[in-house]
Formats: structure tokens, sequence, C-alpha cells
């Protein structure tokens, strides 16, 4: 698989949300620290967030770069257009996803991001009846060809789709990985907040179901064995094991991401292990 980077479209404000998706809130964080989060789990690149021009966001990781649209209202392909060109020359391909998308798991993105291969361009999902440009996978070279679209106010995904070599991934293709298959079965992936009742039915949903373990002498009086909790973030499942995750303890992600960052986003799967800090040196 090529080197893949991943890239976020902010959004500006919405008309029907009444407020900016981007600061929405998400157990404890926000949409768009959660979205970036979770791509930046599934690929091996840097991830870049594209807002409109003078936008305010919510508190990111340093890691997260910030792009702006050349300019406001232009629709999907000019933030899209903004991010493969900040990220050509430094990653292959890129993973776009819009900023309500707090469903995204890792296992979708690494799916959608190894369909990409040298006979595509772009790899799109389809699911629930429809195409999901802003779940898909794109090569950063295309840039100066949605420039170009840009320049003749060619402003739908479509167009873009047909100067380009596409490989449409429906969902039983999707579901052909069987990590993808085991996690996201519904592909809930893909599912888009475009309503506040959309928002709030995804709110009302139960975080991810993780596990959770707790080693060293965090494990004392019994407390060693492995358990089920619900947990959308780092803090609530270090809430969940009753340790405080502070200088002296670790969090390892899936046995290889070290992290305090309480914000840190889980998806469904996950295993969370705590330990002293000296001991996860």
């Amino acid at each position: 698989m090529p080197s893949a980077a991943g890239i976020v479209l902010a959004g500006g404000r919405s008309s029907r949300m009444g407020t900016p998706k981007a600061a929405l809130e998400w157990h404890g964080s926000t949409l768009l620290r959660r979205v970036t989060g979770l791509v930046a789990r599934g690929v091996d690149g840097p991830v870049v967030v594209v807002r409109a021009p003078g936008q305010a966001l919510p508190d990111l990781p340093d890691a997260v770069e910030v792009v702006e649209d050349a300019r406001e209202g232009r629709g999907p392909l000019q933030g899209l257009a903004a991010g493969l060109a900040a990220l050509d020359g430094r990653a292959a391909v890129a993973f776009a996803s819009s900023t309500d998308a707090p469903l995204l798991h890792p296992a979708f993105v690494r799916r959608v991001i190894g369909a990409l291969d040298d006979e595509v361009d772009v790899v799109l999902p389809r699911a629930g009846g429809f195409p999901h440009p802003l779940a898909a996978g794109y090569r950063t070279a295309l840039h100066a060809r949605i420039d170009d679209l840009l320049a003749a106010d060619r402003l739908r995904p479509a167009f873009l789709f047909e100067l380009c070599r596409v490989r449409r991934l429906d969902e039983q293709a999707l579901l052909e990985d069987p990590l993808l298959a085991a996690l996201d079965p519904d592909l809930d992936s893909v599912l888009n907040l475009n309503e506040p009742a959309d928002y709030e039915a995804a709110r009302a949903r139960p975080a991810p179901r993780v596990t959770v373990q707790r080693y060293g002498p965090l494990a004392r009086d019994g407390g060693g064995q492995p358990f089920a909790a619900l947990a959308a973030t780092l803090g609530a499942a270090a809430d969940a094991a009753g340790v405080a995750l502070d200088e002296h303890v670790v969090a390892a992600l899936n046995g290889d991401q070290i992290s305090r960052d309480r914000e840190l986003p889980l998806a469904t799967g996950d295993t969370i292990a705590f330990m002293a800090a000296d001991a996860g040196g």
C-alpha cells in the first residue's frame, strides 16, 4: 500500500445545525477532534484539516495540520483540492472525510486506502444506496485536475470521477475485509449528521465497546483481569478503570500506540492497557 495521509473537511456554519458541526460535543470531545483522530489511526502519514477562510476550530493535537479553502461556499471539491495540494509530495494517497462522521472506524479507513493501487486514482465506497465521496481515497496528485474543474465551475465530485480511474466498492466488497465486517458490519462509518435529529440520534447511541486491562501496580487487589467497557475516548476508558491518567500512568492502545491524551478517540474492538509510566517506558 502506498504511503497514506488523511484529510478532514471541517465545513463551515451549518444552516441546518445552526452552529459549526466541527465544534459539536461528542462524549466529552468534539466532532472534529474525534474524526481527525480516527482518520489518523487509519493512515500512516499526516492528517490535514481544511477549514473555511477564517473559520475558528476546536482544539486539535499539535500534529494535525490546518489549511484554508481558497474560497468559501464552493462545496467539497474546493476543500478536497486544498487538502490534496497540502499533502502532494508527502503522501501518495489520502483518505478524505467530512467532520460529521463520528462513527467512522479506522478499519474502514484502512479498507478504502488499501484498495488504492497503481490501477486506480480514486476508491469510492457505495453504501446505503449512495456513493460517499467524503469517505473515499484519492491520489494526492489529483488536486491539479480538481483545480481545473473549479476554474470551470464544475463543482460536483461526479465531474472528477469522469476524468479519472475509479474503483467503486459496494457494501459486499467493503465487507470482504473480515476485520471491517466484524467491527462495523452495518457500515456506520459512512453515516453523516445532516440534521439536528441525526446528531441527537447518533449521540444517543452507546459508546464503542472496548476492552480495558490494568497492569503492574494498577492491577493490585485482583484488578488485573480484562473487562469490557463503553468508552468513546481514552479518558472515558481510564474513568471506567478507575485510573487517573496523569504523568504516572500511560495507556497502550491496541498494543502499540502510547498516549495520555484523554480525548484520543476509541472505536469498537479497541484494547486499552493502563500501566505505570516506568513500566511503559
